[in-house]
């Protein structure tokens, strides 16, 4: 049985409490966990892996909507509240398992495809969760999650920009990410001291033409580098990376100078900051040192 507007006597009748080291925050309004869930586009036939279960506020109206639902919940407490309630739809399986440390090959098994999640993210994950769903995103089809606004603004910042950065750029490189719904402090328990904003991500397929033709792994290295130190150069944040190390032997001047015609090689001024650079402008870069390695 879902629980809303009543959440804190709920919680002290079962001598369960929101754990301020796990970042929970409790929806309390049924229309507001409707509408979070609606902004998932749930079909019938989706199995959908909810990411904190919590009290089941939100695992109720997606039960409703998709064929199947394996909750991931790391709170021991609130599992074992569950398992004695009995209380979650028969279409829900739920698990003890830190989504930070699942397994996404098994997960992947499990959903019989791509994977379709949905999350009311503890803020204190959200950044690692982010980078997690990209370094699976060949197993993904999409997220619709929950996120404290400064990092959703991020994740559809622009160039030039203090929020555009590592997550921007990466994301973007192989998903679309869109704003759909925000909510106010007042909607949880406790009550965060941001509003918070529910994103939908939708990965590309990774054979797609966009994102094909060039080296991803040294696309991260690069974008990672550049925004390393933000008020420096492409041309000093990528030197101190030394990418061609191997091909000058450990020379950091030649190394630097290899940087500075890879750079100018994209088509891009070497004097210029990661934050003005467009994805299409990163990905050029990318070619122009993976070629120079070759």
């Amino acid at each position: 049985m879902t629980r809303y507007g009543d959440t804190r006597k709920s919680l002290r009748e079962e001598s369960l409490a929101p754990k301020k080291q796990l970042g929970q925050n409790f929806l309390v309004n049924k229309a507001t966990a409707d509408a979070v869930a609606n902004c998932g586009r749930i079909s019938k036939d989706d199995i959908i892996i909810e990411v904190g279960v919590g009290l089941g506020a939100l695992t109720q109206p997606i039960a409703e909507q998709a064929k199947e639902v394996i909750g991931l919940e790391i709170d021991r407490g609130l599992v074992r509240f569950h398992n004695e309630k009995d209380d979650l739809p028969a279409n829900v399986t739920l698990l003890h398992q830190d989504i930070l440390k699942a397994d996404f090959a098994e997960l992947y098994r499990k959903s019989q495809a791509k994977l379709k999640i949905m999350a009311n993210l503890p803020y204190s994950i959200s950044n690692p969760f982010l980078f997690t769903l990209i370094e699976n995103r060949e197993k993904m089809d999409w997220a619709t999650i929950m996120l404290q606004k400064e990092v959703a603004d991020r994740l559809t910042a622009s160039p030039n920009t203090k929020q555009y950065g590592i997550p921007t750029v990466l994301l973007k490189s192989c998903a679309t990410i869109q704003s759909l719904l925000t909510l106010k402090p007042a909607e949880f328990h406790p009550r965060p001291k941001i509003d918070s904003v529910v994103v939908r991500i939708e990965f590309q397929d990774p054979k797609a033409e966009a994102t094909e033709n060039y080296d991803w792994p040294l696309f991260q290295k690069i974008v990672r580098a550049a925004f390393s130190q933000r008020r420096k150069t492409l041309l000093n944040t990528l030197s101190s990376v030394n990418f061609f190390s191997d091909l000058v032997e450990g020379d950091k001047k030649a190394g630097k100078q290899l940087t500075k015609e890879a750079i100018n090689q994209a088509g891009i001024k070497e004097g210029l900051r990661a934050e003005v650079l467009h994805l299409d402008q990163f990905i050029d870069l990318t070619r122009s040192f993976s070629a120079k390695l070759s």
